[in-house]
């Protein structure tokens, strides 16, 4: 993966721009990575394929929870504020 140090990335934007259509870019600050940066493709990807992670946990949970004999009454009783 490629790499910018924060100060390249500001003064070559138009370059950083352009890579990241081609691949993730790292940018480091003092030695350290503080971020990447991604195409919108590859960052609307992302976001569904980690959307269509949580839904199959949450179903998985659910169906666990019903199995186990948990019921919304409870779900509520459990979740309830008790302060």
């Amino acid at each position: 993966m490629l790499t910018f140090t924060a100060n390249d990335a500001k003064s070559r934007f138009g370059e950083l721009l352009d890579r990241v259509q081609r691949e993730p870019v790292q940018v480091t600050r003092h030695n350290r990575v503080v971020g990447v940066v991604v195409s919108a493709e590859d960052y609307e990807a992302m976001r569904r394929f980690y959307a269509n992670r949580l839904r199959g946990t949450l179903a998985s949970a659910a169906e666990s929870a019903a199995q186990a004999g948990l019921t919304e009454q409870e779900l509520e009783r459990l979740l309830a504020d008790e302060s």
